[in-house]
């Protein structure tokens, strides 16, 4: 069951998305809260820039890459059909008026046809079931499942309730640097927190 805590920070954020004015009213019943229920002031929030982190993983740079490379190979393939399709309606419009009438539907339906399989190929690489988004999940996966686990000893080493995701649906209104918990994350996952690196904040 969600902490109503965490429900309430969580009702704020969307609430702020809506309307600034009601974000001020739901901030006003925070303090308000805090205020009745001195105990849950005292709990150790943190957060994690996932993107960051995961921005810093060598893996996620290979990764990156090989979807970069299905993509391109899938939309050069896409493109291909587009170009057929395309050739099939020139050659329509500059003999149209040559054509029988049985010929004339021939033409077309292969015209049909050809836009047919450019949108399904469209849809089977870019849909949102697609193949692109398959891989990701795929690919994606262990990396996040190695950020989760790496987050969850960090939180409990260091006593925090909560670790929120900063790219997450939470709105941060304010955060202090100390509850960002992204380089003991990195730390934990044996990667050096020096700046400068690829992944920009």
């Amino acid at each position: 069951m969600l902490d109503p805590f965490l429900a309430y920070l969580t009702c704020a954020a969307r609430a702020g998305r809506r309307s600034p004015a009601l974000l001020v009213v739901v901030g006003i019943g925070l303090v308000g809260w805090m205020a009745a229920e001195p105990a849950r002031a005292q709990q150790k929030i943190g957060y994690v820039d996932t993107e960051y982190v995961l921005n810093q993983m060598p893996e996620y740079t290979t990764v990156k890459q090989k979807l970069d490379k299905l993509e391109q190979q899938w939309r050069s393939e896409i493109q291909e059909k587009q170009k057929e399709a395309r050739e099939l309606e020139r050659e329509f419009e500059a003999r149209e008026l040559l054509y029988t009438e049985e010929e004339r539907k021939r033409k077309q339906n292969a015209i049909e046809r050809a836009r047919t399989e450019v949108e399904q190929l469209r849809q089977k690489y870019f849909g949102p079931d697609g193949e692109l988004y398959s891989r990701q999940k795929s690919l994606m996966r262990p990396l996040q499942e190695r950020v989760l686990k790496a987050t969850e000893r960090v939180a409990t080493a260091d006593g925090y309730d909560y670790v929120v995701d900063k790219k997450g649906e939470t709105l941060f209104l304010y955060a202090r640097e100390e509850h960002d918990l992204s380089d003991r994350v990195l730390r934990e996952l044996g990667i050096n927190t020096d700046q400068g690196g690829d992944g920009q904040r």
